[in-house]
């Protein structure tokens, strides 16, 4: 009997009735895919599709995760005291998931805060600092398609969990077992004093700190009162504390889209529940008309993820992360310039995927800017050590999938501040008469037309992972010396920590690189254009991000779109050869 077989014997002898009935409707393939591995525990947790087996996303698996973060948790002395707080978004079963969660610390004797209605993930890692939690759980699987859900863990400084706590929670799953349920109901919890439900008193306080993060409040107290926004939440945690911030930020008119305002795991309005789609602000679009309102606030499920469309002539132009990033913190270090309270240690961080535009801004205030690794988790880690040490200021903090984070109250990207400090930015536009797609352009003729484009590549199950993995292996056995034209300058390679330099076509010499390993590849030109191919930490995709820079914008937007066009050729090329 294969292995696939014996997981699938075992589930069929000890799931429940409801699934038992699932597992025996299997097909022979759709089987092969729930149970060929295991549902990756990483330091973004548990993503995956709701289903049964060992690779989907169920109540066994939660089970499992559960029993083997409390038995992390309680080798250390101090977390049965201080407990775990658990938050959820509109995902269909996070609530039932949550609830779980919760009842099997307070089974293995640690206190449990479970809030008591979905919420926002950057309330939650906020929550874990406020109420001195020594971890946090988070039911949520981002902005992925609707069959989708997730089980993120925090450390107590309110970041996600490290690699080498990841491994150890992982190491605990295996010995835990997926069959063992929680032994405690919520009545017994609640009255045992081992579950705490929590809500409006955490809450405050989390609008209480964003509020603090406002750089410019006269601004916002003049002008705000005349900004007209629509604001669609995309059926998830957003719509509640991003409306609340908005309105303590004196903003005049915020109109929510009716369709996408209540929470709805199914998302029935758009294809994925993503801001980074331009189709998710289709119906935001057509309420903007109707309203006369010139931009868009669009937030993801559990609200990490912030975007912004604005009136472009007729139409609306979605922002890139990127261009959202670069006003953000172009407007902030002006403004902290301007009232004399820049700190002359401030910090800003990027990952390595981001534009390259935001060093020349950071370099322009005479600010740090320090470039990591994909994944807002190395930008929450800076943050914690900042203000560990107090060596450096941390002041913002982003990523081109549309995460933000300015200061320090959250450890994790944070759409409901993200979207305050943007109705700042907006109310200064009003100030200066100026559009936001006029800020935009002005940063531009300052430093240049750096442009970027993104593209994932989506391959589901054993063999999406079969081809990704042969796509990464072939580009690293044969690297290419040029692209679109322009030979490569060097070549990273992240997997072994090394950057490989390139003269008349051959290798000449090597150095490490100082970021941590991680499964990407790195390309970069004699003109400045690169390219990064990595398979993505939580989706089954492969993804390619290319930058150009020019001085003239229809320079950089050739480069681009040629360069583009070129690794694009060869990935389509090498994973259709698979």
């Amino acid at each position: 009997m294969s292995a696939i077989m014996r997981r699938y014997q075992q589930w069929l002898r000890c799931a429940d009735a409801a699934m038992k009935e699932e597992l025996a409707s299997l097909g022979e393939t759709e089987r092969e895919d729930c149970f060929y591995k295991e549902l990756a525990f990483g330091t973004a947790g548990l993503r995956g599709v709701m289903g049964p087996g060992t690779n989907r996303m169920n109540k066994y698996v939660v089970a499992r995760a559960t029993h083997g973060l409390a038995a992390y948790l309680l080798t250390r002395p101090d977390a049965t005291g201080r407990g775990v707080a658990i938050a959820y978004d509109s995902r269909k079963n996070a609530d039932v998931f949550a609830l779980q969660t919760a009842l099997i610390f307070c089974a293995n004797g640690i206190r449990a805060y479970l809030f008591e209605s979905l919420r926002a993930v950057p309330q939650l890692s906020f929550t874990v600092r406020y109420l001195n939690c020594v971890a946090g759980v988070v039911i949520t699987a981002s902005h992925n398609p609707p069959a989708y859900n997730g089980y993120k863990v925090y450390d107590a400084h309110g970041g996600q969990i490290t690699p080498a706590q990841a491994e150890v929670v992982y190491a605990n799953m295996r010995h835990a077992g997926y069959f063992k349920l929680p032994a405690i109901t919520k009545e017994d919890a609640l009255a045992g004093g081992l579950l705490t439900m929590i809500g409006q008193q955490a809450d405050e306080a989390y609008y209480a700190a964003t509020r603090r993060l406002m750089i410019d409040e006269a601004v916002l107290r003049q002008y705000g009162p005349a900004l007209n926004i629509v604001y669609t939440p995309l059926h998830g945690a957003g719509n509640r504390p991003v409306r609340e911030i908005l309105r303590r930020a004196h903003v005049g008119t915020v109109h929510v889209v009716k369709e996408q305002e209540l929470p709805d795991g199914a998302f029935p309005t758009v294809r994925a529940p993503n801001p980074e789609d331009p189709e998710a602000f289709t119906l935001a679009r057509a309420l903007c008309n109707g309203v006369g309102a010139d931009v868009i606030f669009a937030t993801d499920p559990d609200s990490d993820r912030f975007g912004v469309a604005v009136r472009d002539g007729d139409g609306f132009r979605v922002l890139s992360g990127n261009e959202i990033g670069c006003l953000l913190l172009n407007y902030m270090l002006g403004a902290l310039t301007r009232n004399g309270a820049l700190p002359q240690n401030g910090l800003v961080a990027r990952s390595i995927v981001s534009t390259d535009l935001a060093d020349r801004i950071a370099a322009h205030y005479g600010v740090q800017i320090e470039t990591v690794p994909a994944g807002f988790r190395f930008i929450s880690k800076l943050v914690d050590e900042s203000a560990r040490s107090g060596a450096r200021t941390f002041l913002f903090g982003f990523e081109e999938s549309y995460g933000f984070l300015v200061g320090g109250y959250s450890r994790d990207k944070d759409a409901v501040c993200a979207a305050m400090l943007m109705a700042e930015l907006l109310a200064d536009c009003k100030r200066r008469d100026i559009t936001l797609l006029q800020a935009l352009h002005g940063i531009y003729a300052q430093y240049g037309y750096y442009k970027e484009r993104a593209k994932s590549y989506t391959l589901e199950g054993k063999t999406g992972a079969e081809e990704i993995a042969y796509a990464m292996q072939s580009l690293r056995g044969a690297p290419p010396m040029a692209l679109a034209g322009t030979r490569v300058s060097y070549f990273e390679d992240y997997s072994v920590s090394m950057r490989q330099y390139m003269d008349e076509w051959h290798p000449i010499c090597s150095e490490p690189l100082s970021l941590p390993k991680s499964d990407m590849l790195r390309f970069v030109l004699e003109n400045g254009a690169w390219v990064a191919i990595r398979p993505s930490g939580t989706e089954p995709k492969l993804k390619l991000y290319t930058a150009a820079h020019a001085k003239l914008e229809a320079q950089a937007d050739a480069m681009l779109a040629a360069l583009h066009a070129d690794v694009d050729g060869r990935l389509q090329a090498l994973l259709l050869s698979k």
